[in-house]
């Protein structure tokens, strides 16, 4: 595992002032390093030679138990950490602990064998025994592998080769997309996406099973098995989640060519104490995050436009400014005659917004209030503003 090396509770001193022109540096164990006393800073070559001194002393003879492998990657770790840090891209590195930090181990080409579809790891004799979730791609060859356990027990193997994804067929369609709470998200079509709410359906299961850990004594095996059962839970959750969102946005990057999607500030939502967890159910940022790549993957076109946007005001048929639109207006008619369900109307304005950014370069996000604008928008007309929507049963 990544943590092996390094042992976490122990402390460590390193020169925070860079030396020789270094631009990396290594944090040194107390009892492993003379080199702390003299507060030097030591690179992956350094730390790789003493890897071998390491594990012939008493204390961290467990090192030759594993892979060299690992234990080197770790180092590398280590050391792409400290360059960050020293490049003011990062925090200073802390210690992994073995009880909350993710446990992986990354295997190269050297320490693994692919053969058949069956796995062999360095130091192993006979495969792993797993179940794959899908073959690889035809003529790949692994060039990484990492083992993985997470909080539930449950042991990943990732493998990472070149790949190109398959071409999807050609689309032309464009769609906006605006995301809610009822309506996981809602198409500028007029279809609604329902939030399925994984975290509520599992509400009751999960706070018994948290409720059980709490009443377990700290340290205690008792504990510890509880602690696994609120873990599966947790996962059970997690894996429903970003499997609807996986078939979702598959289906969004296979019919459509062009998608438009708002820019959505969760970090902010999440601040208020009577959203949060349906806004942390929903996960709009990983929703995102999936449109990203699938669009980068197979052509598509993903416009965000910026959160500032006001997508539920204008009216989508003539461009009338509601005065007014409050949250709990599902539905309201325009003074066009137009009569609009308020999420519909929202997809419908995003993608409008999105579609002049590809036309024409325009921009989204109001402009700022300054007082040349403001002498320059007095003589211009104003926007025709509706008075307050009306309530639609």
């Amino acid at each position: 595992m990544e943590s092996l090396a390094f042992r976490p509770g122990r402390r460590a001193a390193i020169d925070l002032e860079p030396r020789n022109g270094g631009v990396g540096g290594m944090c040194v164990l107390a009892k492993a390093w003379p080199l702390t006393l003299r507060r030097e800073r030591v690179n992956y070559v350094q730390t790789s030679a003493m890897l071998t001194g390491w594990k012939k002393s008493e204390e961290l003879a467990y090192l030759s138990e594993v892979s060299s492998v690992p234990l080197q990657q770790s180092l590398r770790h280590l050391q792409s950490a400290f360059v960050s840090f020293w490049g003011k891209r990062a925090r200073y590195p802390r210690f992994k602990s073995r009880k909350r930090s993710r446990a992986s181990a990354e295997y190269t080409r050297s320490a693994f064998r692919f053969r058949n579809g069956k796995l062999t790891l360095a130091k192993m004799t006979d495969p792993l025994e797993s179940v794959w979730s899908r073959p690889l791609p035809e003529g790949a060859e692994p060039s990484t592998v990492t083992v993985s356990r997470d909080a539930a027990g449950r042991w990943f193997v990732s493998i990472l080769c070149d790949d190109t994804p398959a071409a999807m067929p050609a689309a032309t369609a464009a769609v906006g997309i605006d995301a809610g709470i009822t309506s996981l998200i809602t198409l500028s079509t007029g279809e609604k996406i329902a939030n399925p709410r994984h975290e509520r359906s599992d509400r009751t299961r999960l706070a018994r099973a948290e409720r059980a850990l709490s009443r377990k004594a700290e340290g205690s095996a008792n504990r510890h098995k509880a602690r696994r059962k609120a873990a599966r839970v947790h996962a059970r959750i997690t894996d429903r989640r970003r499997d609807f969102l996986h078939n979702l946005t598959t289906r969004l990057v296979r019919e459509n060519q062009t998608l438009v999607y708002e820019d959505l500030a969760v970090r902010n939502l999440v601040k208020n104490h009577k959203l949060a967890r349906a806004v942390s159910d929903a996960s709009w940022t990983e929703l995102r995050s999936m449109l990203e790549y699938k669009c980068a993957w197979y052509g598509r076109e993903l416009i965000v436009i910026n959160r500032w946007f006001p997508s539920s005001e204008p009216c989508s048929a003539c461009g009338t400014i509601a005065a007014r639109m409050p949250l709990k207006v599902p539905i309201w008619t325009c003074s066009c005659g137009a009569t609009h369900d308020r999420d519909v109307n929202a997809a419908k304005n995003i993608l409008a917004a999105g579609l002049a950014v590809t036309v024409c370069g325009d921009g989204v996000r109001p402009q700022r209030s300054t007082p040349e604008r403001q002498r320059s928008a007095m003589q211009k007309n104003q926007p025709v503003r509706e008075g307050t929507p009306a309530l639609q049963g």
